[in-house]
């Protein structure tokens, strides 16, 4: 089983989430007489997570945006869960919805306390629930101990301190719906890669539905349940799991916008803990990676020690060979491998 097959699975993904459906969903802005949206139509499920992605002017922040009314439909329908978004109050709407954007949007003059408990206070919780689920999630989001960061103010904070907290807020009133613009952009590469990790790690665990913009292809393949490749204009040019986009791209956009490493870019849908592997005595001498680590990943380590294969390692099971030619071919079946 690869890793977004992984991510899908289990009875915690669908409590507490709903379903949401773009129904020929189409947005003209004023003055323009091309949609930046054309007749959308597709289903997110209830604890899904979908990404977004496509070029510039593909409409990924006008749906976006359309699900919460920041802008208007111009046409089509918008559903979630059953009721169509015009049929609930705008204000209403939003505080259902957990937003987190690029640059967090965390207030400034708010400690981190009073900026994840902002769409709790509106809707009138107690001061002791507030005050208990503010320290669940910053226990969630990996800042603990509590107290140490409930009284920091964002500016004593790292970008990804930040973008936990910014998370965090987004989830306070466990919302059945999160919209995520570009929410890791602005990290450098280690601590984006850490965060992603931590988000996917909370996402397997609340099972919220998330519709996921961003520009990098491989953030939506290591992200997204589904990717949706949307093309200028705003139609879809394919929607599937990231293993069917890469595997079989619909058209030469799709594949020029996957890139030429599509293939090495599979790779990273799987880790070695899912591959059969040989328990052999002796083992070769292999690098020993742990079970986490992603086919790609051991490809690289594997060519970078000029070794014919690498040792799974995790600690909780025999340790066990997994030769290059399985690296290459992790898709195949146990049987045929």
């Amino acid at each position: 089983m690869n890793e977004s097959q992984h991510r899908t699975t289990g009875p915690e993904r669908t409590e507490r989430s709903v379903s949401i459906t773009f129904d020929r969903a189409t947005k003209i802005y004023p003055g323009s007489e091309t949609p930046a949206l054309d007749a959308l139509s597709l289903t997110v499920e209830a604890g899904e997570l979908l990404c977004l992605v496509g070029p510039s002017g593909g409409g990924k922040t006008t749906a976006l945006m359309l699900i919460n009314r920041l802008i208007d439909l111009t046409s089509g329908d918008i559903r979630i869960g059953e009721t169509s978004i015009t049929d609930i109050g705008a204000i209403e709407l939003r505080r259902k919805i957990g937003y987190a954007i690029q640059q967090t949007g965390l207030f400034p003059h708010m400690t981190v306390a009073q900026n994840i408990a902002v769409v709790p206070r509106i809707l009138g919780w107690s001061a002791a629930r507030i005050d208990a689920r503010t320290d669940e999630l910053l226990e969630l989001v990996g800042l603990t101990p509590t107290a140490q960061w409930r009284a920091r103010y964002p500016g004593q904070l790292s970008g990804g301190q930040q973008q936990r907290v910014g998370i965090a807020r987004a989830l306070a009133a466990d919302p059945p719906l999160m919209l995520m613009d570009e929410p890791f952009g602005a990290l450098d590469p280690i601590t984006r890669t850490a965060v992603q990790d931590e988000f996917l790690a909370i996402h397997r665990a609340v099972g919220k539905t998330t519709v996921f913009v961003t520009h990098d292809i491989d953030e939506a393949i290591k992200m997204g349940d589904k990717i949706a490749v949307l093309r200028p204009g705003g139609l879809l040019a394919q929607l599937g799991p990231p293993e069917d986009l890469l595997a079989e791209p619909a058209d030469d956009f799709v594949a020029s916008f996957l890139g030429a490493e599509r293939g090495l870019k599979r790779l990273g849908l799987y880790r070695l803990g899912d591959l059969a592997g040989e328990q052999r005595e002796p083992l070769p001498d292999w690098p020993r990676l742990p079970a986490g680590t992603t086919a790609r990943e051991a490809l690289s380590c594997a060519t970078a020690e000029r070794a014919d294969g690498v040792i799974v390692a995790d600690g909780e099971t025999p340790e066990r060979a997994v030769p290059v030619a399985r690296l290459l071919q992790p898709d195949v079946s146990e049987g045929a491998a």
